[in-house]
C-alpha cells in the first residue's frame, strides 16, 4: 500500500465520523488501485473491530485488551511489545503469536494472559500498523535446491527472504544484477511482499554495497539500514518547485511588516536559515528581543504532497557532512531566510528588564528581511572587540544579546537546575537543544541556544494559556541504576559526591554531579558518559517535564521548522489562533484581548477555537505523535550508528595495539573500558580473564578473583589490547594486558607439564557452582 495502517488510523478519531472521500484526499489516493487499497483496509479494520461504520462514514473504536506498541525482538525468537507509556508493562509475545510481524514494527497487541508480580503479561499481534523494515541489509545465499535467499545481518529479524532475479524493468535502465555474481556480498534488499502465512517474504536486490561490511561506505550502510532517502520522488520535487514560484499569504491581513529592523542570523554554513534575531531598546532599560521563525505553515498546506512527505520523514538526519533532509532544497530556498530577501515569519518578541528577566512576550505573524549571517568565528571576533569587516549595525545586535540577554537566560536555566555537557560534540544543527535535550558548551552558538530555548518555552506557555492543542517536547528522567553507576564511578575517581540517589533522579542530583567533572583526571570521559545518561526527547500532546532543561510546566519545539515536522504542527496551531481565534467572550462583548500577547493569560474564559477546529487539530497532532517519536529514534540511531562505525573502523585498523583505559561499567559477563584518548568503548569479557575465576559483586560494581583477590572496579585504570572488532555490530573486544601475560604463561606451563597434571589443571578450573548458588552475600572488598 502507498500508506500504512498507522497513517490511515491517524486521520480517524473516536470523536468524529470521517468519510472515505476525505480519507482519500488526506492520504493522497489518486489512482484507482490506491483507492481500492483504502477501501480494502477500511473493510478489514471494520471487520476486526478497530473501526465502526455509520452512514458510510467511519469512527475509530478503542477495544478492551487491545493496545498499540512497538515490537522489540531478540535473536532467540521471543519478543516484547513496548508501549508508548513508559509506566505500562511490556507484553511478552511468543514467536508463534507474532503473526509475521518483525522487530521494530508498530502493532496492535491483544492481551491473552494477564501479568503477575513476577511475569509480564502475554499477548499476540492482532494487526501490523506500520512496518519498520521496508528494506533490509543482507547477504545473498544460493540454495542447493535452486533459488536464492537473503539473510538479514540484523539477527533480530527472524526470517529469510526469497530473492528474485532483477529484471531490466526494475533496474531503471541499469544492467540487471546477477545473483550468482554477488553471493555472500553485502546488499540492500527491498521487500516486495512481506510474509503471508507460511510463505516467505519476497525481496529484490536494490543495491550491492560491497563484498563485506568493511568494504562498504559507512554512509551507505547507515542509510540503507535505516531506509533513509537522500533524494525526493519526482512528484515531490515538482510540488516543491511550485512553492518556489510563490504562494498566497493566508495571514496577509494579520502580518506585521518588520523589514525595517536590522536582522541577523548565526550559522556556520551559507544556506537558508529558519531562525533570525533582532534587538531593540525601548523606554527605560527594557530590551525587546525578537526571535523570528520561518513561517513554513504559510507555504506547506496540510495533507498535500510535501506535507505528507515531511510527516513521513519526521526530522532531518545529520550524518557527518551528509544530511537527509526533511524538505526539498527548493522549499528551503523559498521559505528559509536568505540575506537580502523578504520572507514570511512568525515572530516571538520577548520583553526583558535590565537583568534579562522576562516581563512579557508577544507572538505574531510577520514579514522580515535578513541582513547578515554571521558565523561563530565572527561572533567570537565581536565579543573580543575585534569585529573586522563586520557591519557596525550587526555588532550592535550581537553585543547586547551575547553579553547581557543570553547570559541572563543561561543563569536562569542554571538556577532551575538545567544541565550542560562540557564536551565538543558535533550536534545536529537545530537552533535549540535538539534531540539530546541538553546544551553543549562548545562555542558561542551554545549561548544562542539558551535564547532559542526561551522562545520555545514562551510558545509552549502561550498554547497552554489559550487552551488550544499543542505538541510538547518531553524528556523523561534518566534511569536510576545508570545514574548510580556513574556516581560510583565518580566517587572511585576521587570526586566529592556523597551517597547514591535512592528514589527518583532529580535534575539537581545530576547538576551537582556534573559540576564535579572538572575536578576529575578524566573530565572528557565523564562528560561523554554523562551525555549517555540522558534520554532522547519524545513528543506528547500533554505538557510535561523536560529533564535536561529543568522545565516542569511544558516545553515545545518551534524554532527549526525546516528540519523538524513537529515545529510545523506548532505553526499550524498558531495560524488558527491568528486567523480564526476568538478574542472576546461573545460578539457583543466590549472587552477584547490580544491573543498573541502574554497579557491575555488568565483572562480567557471561553474557547479560543471552535469545537470543530479544536477537535481537528487535536486529532491531527495525536495521530502524529507515535510516528514522530519513531522517526526521532530512527534519526538518533542512525546518527549514533555512523559514529559507531567510524570508531569501529578506526579501532579495527589498530587491532593488536595496547591502550590505557578506564573501566566505565561492570557486569557479570565482563567489564567495559573507555579508551581515554579516543572515547571508544570496548568489552573485556570475563572468559578472557585467564588468571583466576572472577565473581561479580553488584553491590560494589566490581569483579573479584577468588584466589588472588584481584578486582576490577568502576573507575580503575587498566591496560588493554584490541583483540578483535566486529565492524557492522560496532563491537570492540578487548583483553587486559595482565590476562595476555597470564594466558601466555599458562600456555608455556601446559607445554612443560605431563598429561596427569594437565587433567588436574582441567578439574581445578571448574568453578564451584554449588558453593556460588548457596552464597547469599559476599564479604566486602579488602581495603
Amino acid at each position: 500500500m502507498e500508506f500504512s495502517i498507522a497513517t490511515l488510523l491517524s486521520h480517524i478519531s473516536p470523536e468524529k465520523l470521517v468519510a472515505p472521500k476525505l480519507l482519500e484526499k488526506k492520504l493522497g489516493c489518486e489512482t484507482t488501485s490506491s483507492i481500492e487499497q483504502l477501501d480494502l483496509a477500511l473493510e478489514l479494520l471494520e471487520k476486526i473491530g478497530i473501526l465502526t461504520k455509520e452512514k458510510g462514514k467511519f469512527r475509530r473504536e478503542q477495544p478492551e485488551h487491545i493496545v498499540e506498541a512497538k515490537l522489540r525482538c531478540s535473536s532467540k525468537g521471543f519478543c516484547f511489545a513496548i508501549q508508548d507509556d513508559e509506566s505500562a508493562d511490556d507484553i511478552y509475545i511468543r514467536e508463534s503469536h507474532l503473526s509475521n510481524a518483525w522487530n521494530g514494527d508498530r502493532v496492535l497487541i491483544e492481551t491473552i494472559k494477564e501479568g503477575t508480580r513476577r511475569r509480564s503479561p502475554e499477548g499476540s499481534v492482532k494487526l501490523i500498523l506500520e512496518r519498520a523494515n521496508p528494506s533490509v541489509l543482507a547477504k545473498i545465499r544460493r540454495l542447493d535446491t535452486g533459488g536464492y535467499r537473503a539473510i538479514p545481518l540484523d539477527d533480530r529479524l527472524l526470517f529469510e527472504l526469497e530473492v528474485r532475479e532483477n529484471t531490466a524493468s526494475t533496474t531503471n535502465g541499469h544492467a540487471p544484477i546477477v545473483l550468482d555474481d554477488i553471493l555472500d556480498h553485502l546488499v540492500h534488499v527491498d521487500v516486495l511482499r512481506h510474509a503471508i502465512g507460511q510463505d516467505l517474504p519476497i525481496g529484490e536486490v536494490a543495491r550491492v554495497l560491497g563484498t563485506t561490511a568493511e568494504s562498504a561506505a559507512d554512509i551507505d550502510i547507515v542509510t540503507c539500514k535505516h531506509d533513509l532517502h537522500q533524494t525526493f520522488a519526482p512528484a515531490i520535487t515538482t510540488a516543491a518547485a511550485k512553492i518556489a514560484k510563490g504562494v498566497k499569504d493566508p495571514l496577509a491581513s494579520k502580518r506585521v511588516n518588520l523589514t525595517h529592523l536590522p536582522t541577523i542570523a548565526v550559522s556556520a554554513h551559507l544556506e537558508p536559515i529558519d531562525s533570525a534575531l533582532t534587538i531593540e531598546q525601548l523606554d527605560g532599560e527594557i530590551w525587546r528581543l525578537g526571535v523570528h521563525i520561518a513561517d513554513l505553515a504559510s507555504y506547506i498546506i496540510a495533507d498535500d504532497r510535501i506535507d505528507r512527505e515531511a510527516r513521513k520523514r519526521g526530522t532531518a538526519v545529520y550524518l557527518g557532512e551528509n544530511t537527509i533532509p526533511l524538505l526539498p532544497a527548493a522549499v528551503h530556498q523559498a521559505c528559509g531566510f536568505i540575506p537580502g530577501a523578504e520572507r514570511l515569519a512568525i515572530s516571538v518578541f520577548l520583553s526583558l528588564n535590565e537583568r534579562g528577566e522576562l516581563i512579557e512576550f508577544t507572538i505574531q505573524p510577520s514579514r522580515i528581511a535578513l541582513d547578515w549571517v554571521l558565523n561563530p568565528t565572527q561572533i567570537n571576533a565581536v565579543l573580543a572587540d575585534e569585529p573586522a569587516e563586520i557591519d557596525p549595525r550587526a555588532v550592535e545586535i550581537v553585543k547586547p544579546i551575547w553579553n547581557t540577554i543570553a547570559p541572563a537566560f543561561r543563569a536562569q536555566r542554571r538556577s532551575r537546575g538545567g544541565l550542560e555537557v562540557d564536551l565538543i560534540q558535533k550536534q545536529a544543527p537545530f537552533a535549540d537543544e535538539g534531540r539530546l535535550g541538553v546544551i553543549f558548551l562548545d562555542d558561542p552558538q551554545s549561548l544562542l541556544t539558551d535564547v532559542m530555548v526561551m522562545a520555545n518555552y514562551a510558545i509552549a506557555v502561550h498554547l497552554q494559556a489559550l487552551q488550544v492543542p499543542g505538541i510538547y517536547a518531553v524528556q523523561h528522567n534518566p534511569e536510576l541504576v545508570e545514574v548510580n553507576d556513574t556516581i560510583k564511578l565518580a566517587i572511585n575517581l576521587g570526586l566529592n559526591f556523597e551517597g547514591e540517589v535512592e528514589a527518583e533522579v532529580s535534575v539537581a542530583d545530576l547538576q551537582r554531579l556534573s559540576l564535579q567533572f572538572a575536578h576529575s583526571p578524566v573530565p572528557q570521559v565523564l562528560n561523554y558518559l554523562f551525555k549517555s545518561l540522558l534520554k532522547t526527547t519524545v513528543y506528547s500532546t500533554k505538557p510535561s517535564t523536560h529533564f535536561g532543561l529543568a522545565i516542569e510546566n511544558g516545553y515545545t519545539h518551534a524554532v527549526s521548522p525546516l528540519h523538524r515536522y513537529p515545529d510545523i504542527l506548532v505553526q499550524r496551531v498558531l495560524h488558527e489562533v491568528f486567523a480564526n481565534g476568538r478574542d472576546r467572550k461573545t460578539s457583543r462583548a466590549k472587552e477584547i484581548v490580544n491573543l498573541g500577547s502574554s497579557s491575555c493569560h488568565g483572562q480567557i474564559v471561553w474557547n479560543v477555537l471552535t469545537p470543530t477546529v479544536q477537535q481537528e487539530l487535536e486529532a491531527q497532532i495525536a495521530g502524529s505523535i507515535a510516528h514522530l517519536n519513531d522517526r526521532t529514534k530512527i534519526a538518533q540511531d542512525a546518527e549514533n550508528d555512523l559514529a559507531g562505525l567510524q570508531k569501529a573502523e578506526k579501532m579495527k585498523a589498530r587491532t593488536g595495539e595496547i591502550f590505557q583505559g578506564l573501566i566505565t561499567g561492570v557486569q557479570s559477563y565482563g567489564f567495559f573500558v573507555e579508551i581515554e584518548d579516543s572515547l571508544v568503548e570496548g568489552l573485556v569479557h570475563v572468559s578472557s580473564l585467564k588468571d583466576d575465576w572472577y565473581e561479580f559483586r553488584p553491590r560494589y560494581a566490581c569483579l573479584v578473583g577468588r584466589k588472588n583477590r584481584t578486582s576490577y572496579r568502576l573507575g580503575d585504570r587498566v591496560e588493554v589490547q584490541v583483540k578483535s572488532v566486529d565492524y557492522y555490530r560496532q563491537q570492540i573486544d578487548l583483553v587486559t594486558v595482565t590476562s595476555m601475560l597470564s594466558e601466555a604463561a599458562a600456555t608455556d606451563s601446559a607445554a612443560a607439564s605431563d598429561s596427569d597434571s594437565d587433567s588436574d589443571s582441567e578439574l581445578a578450573s571448574v568453578p564451584p557452582v554449588a558453593e556460588l548458588a548457596a552464597a547469599e552475600e559476599f564479604a566486602p572488598l579488602d581495603e
